[in-house]
């Protein structure tokens, strides 16, 4: 029994274990995600026009993605702070929401409105900050694993909460939809922060085929996804097998615990066969028994041994190497690109701002497609029900283009060290295909319009999150990485609030001038393929010039991408091959090995 609590408090305390309860929270943190499945509720509760709805979407994306504040309070605090305060942050931001759509407060204002879904939306800036900073430090070497699988979950996360809403809300009330999206991402933050901080990265031989093993998890629990929503959105399905889909669907996001009880068992199997650090002592296949008897005769210690010893070098003049090198550092030397940046540094880079202008344009435009998808839907005549459907697998489209942008770069990136901007400047290009698609208002193009622009969407956060860590290093990630996101925003204001809603609601109002009806907000519905045409097509020109953008930051980058651009994790945290180590780390562990 006492073996078994150890394994239990060991598995708590690993890197897997952290690596879950991340993936735990984010499947949770998706009450951004439902706006589309409640703004129709507010525009008629509270009598807004298509403009003031899609500035209301602007703020909802200003918090979600402006993290400047979380990015600084990481600097100097745990990530249970950020996570605290993201979690008071959404409790509050949208049971504001909630009081307001539903008349239990006096009639806010629009400016109010905005800050509220602003609060609301920015607790996922603190989420992330203290989620991914923590996972991507905490495994260096599969960064692009790492931030896809995470925002993989959090694109999941609208389709998991609907799916729960729908469970539980027999009537499917928006506004109970509302308040599920204040508490339960607040209570499962609450519950798992505790297990979020940094932990030490060594190199273990099964990484990557955990991560594989989540993708697979992950790719299950998103095609069952898409099964249950097609199945509640073409069927009557009474409400005992809805609450059944959502079971199966919670029961889903923790099976990747099985990964963690399947790693700690390895460990233990180590152990036993004596393959534990302090067991055994490997070094180019010889053990500490033979690394001691070696060392007894003079004229076969190791090199590296041979090289401390004739040179007199010691673990504390290693130290004053590495110091002298900081000082130089600190003389003003421009830090390469894959070195650690200070802010000011990357703030100076080219490189972050054509990273910065490229997915301004494809956040922008992605973003202003699937905030206005519903609005969109019901201009083109589909059905409530197909409505629903896209504003549901908006979700599983999100979700393929973030897992599979982090697993795909990693690939080409490694065994054919092809550039990560590449393939952010073909998501931008595939995008304005979508945006096409909905400007030509084919019959059922639509759908398609759906599939791509979601996964367009998706795909350009762990890339753009990746590359910025990989040209400015890791020191200052948590600040650098929310200003990348920043460009979600002013994407969305631009092309939402200034392009969609413009053209959106002069058309309304010409069609209602027309017709003889009098223009009030709550029933100003514009019908038609002119709705949104011109919008689109502005859409789709503002992706090729993000592509090209992207395709600039490709060429600048090329030779950088060639590179070995992991090799000092891995030569820092290889413990199986100590040959690949600074001599002075060999010397002091063959010492301490001794003692």
């Amino acid at each position: 029994m006492e073996a078994f609590s150890d394994h239990v408090i060991r598995g708590l305390k690993s890197r897997w274990m952290m690596a879950v309860a991340c993936f735990l929270i984010l499947s949770f943190a998706g009450s951004h995600y439902v706006f589309g499945l409640y703004s129709q509720t507010i525009k008629e509760n509270m009598g807004y026009d298509q403009e003031v709805i899609d500035t209301l979407a602007f703020f909802k994306d200003l918090g979600v993605n402006v993290g400047i504040i979380a990015g600084l309070i990481n600097e100097f605090c745990a990530p249970w702070v950020l996570l605290t305060m993201g979690s008071a942050l959404n409790l509050t931001g949208y049971l504001m929401i909630w009081l307001s759509v539903t008349g239990r407060v006096a009639k806010p204002a629009v400016w109010q409105m905005c800050m509220y879904q602003c609060i609301g939306g920015s607790s996922m800036t603190f989420v992330n900050t203290g989620i991914i900073v923590t996972c991507v430090k905490n495994f260096p070497r599969g960064r692009g694993l790492v931030i896809g699988l995470l925002k993989g979950f959090v694109g999941l996360s609208g389709a998991i909460i609907t799916q729960i809403y729908r469970a539980v809300s027999k009537n499917e009330e928006p506004s109970f939809l509302i308040i599920l999206a204040a508490t339960l991402p607040t209570s499962v933050v609450l519950l798992l922060m505790p297990i979020i901080r940094p932990l030490e990265a060594p190199k273990e031989k099964n990484e990557t085929k955990n991560f594989y093993t989540f993708l697979v998890m992950a790719l299950v629990l998103a095609g069952l996804l898409m099964v249950f929503i097609l199945l509640e959105n073409l069927l009557d399905l009474p409400q005992t097998v809805i609450r059944l889909f959502a079971a199966v669907t919670v029961l889903l996001i923790f099976l990747p615990l099985l990964t963690v009880i399947r790693s700690e068992l390895q460990k233990s199997d180590n152990v036993v066969q004596g393959d534990h650090f302090n067991d055994a002592f490997s070094h180019g296949g010889k053990s500490k028994i033979e690394l001691e008897s070696c060392c007894k005769d003079s004229n076969s210690v190791p090199a590296e041994i041979s090289i401390l010893v004739t040179e007199g070098t010691s673990a504390e003049s290693s130290n004053e190497v590495l110091g002298a090198d900081d000082e130089k550092k600190l003389k003003g030397k421009w830090p390469q690109r894959g070195e650690d940046h200070t802010v000011t540094q990357a703030l100076m880079s080219l490189d972050l701002w054509i990273l910065f202008l490229a997915t301004t344009c494809g956040l922008g435009s992605t973003i202003t497609a699937i905030d206005n998808m519903g609005q969109i839907g019901k201009s083109l005549r589909y059905s409530s029900l197909s409505i629903s459907t896209f504003v549901s697998l908006l979700s599983i489209w999100n979700f393929l283009g973030r897992v599979g942008a982090g697993f795909i770069s990693e690939i080409l990136l490694h065994k054919y060290s092809i550039p990560r901007p590449f393939l952010l400047s073909l998501v931008l290009l595939v995008a304005s295909v979508g945006h096409l698609l909905v400007a030509w208002a084919l019959p059922g193009s639509l759908y398609m319009a759906s599939i791509l622009i979601g996964m367009c969407f998706g795909a350009q956060w762990p890339l753009m999150f990746s590359i910025i860590s990989e040209l400015f290093g890791l020191r200052h990630f948590a600040i650098l990485y929310n200003i990348g996101a920043s460009a979600s925003p002013l994407g969305a204001y631009l092309f939402s609030v200034r392009v969609a809603g413009y053209f959106y609601d002069r058309r309304t109002k010409l069609e209602m001038a027309s017709s003889g009806v009098p223009a009030a907000s709550n029933e100003m519905i514009c019908v038609g393929k002119s709705c949104f045409e011109i919008t689109f097509f502005i859409m789709a020109a503002v992706s090729v010039v993000g592509s090209a953008i992207a395709a600039v930051l490709v060429y600048r980058t090329r030779q950088f991408y060639k590179q070995d651009i992991y090799g000092k994790f891995n030569t820092e945290a290889d413990d199986s091959s100590l040959s690949d180590q600074k001599p002075h780390i060999v010397f002091d562990q063959t010492r301490r090995s001794q003692n």
